[in-house]
């Protein structure tokens, strides 16, 4: 329990946080498995699309902090060289 106001105040602000970072990975999580499903299908019209929503996502997770910029670009680029093998 918060001793002071200020703590009790960071104890909310901290929740609300948490839920909109744990929805932030869960949407990266489940975009990023639509991707690897066409992949694995070998849809290169689905996939493209599907990687287009992905990069988006990490781009908008990375500006806000829920995941490292590093870790976006790197999934991004190892993704991306997945989908140019594509036949």
């Amino acid at each position: 329990m918060p001793n002071t106001k200020s703590a009790e105040r960071r104890m909310r602000s901290s929740a609300r946080k948490q839920g909109r970072n744990r929805a932030a990975k869960s949407r990266l999580k489940t975009l990023e498995r639509n991707l690897e499903d066409a992949l694995a299908a070998g849809k290169k019209s689905e996939a493209g699309q599907a990687y287009r929503l992905l990069s988006s996502a990490l781009d908008k997770t990375a500006k806000t902090g829920v995941v490292h910029k590093s870790t976006a670009s790197r999934k991004k680029s190892r993704l991306g060289v997945r989908l140019a093998r594509l036949p």
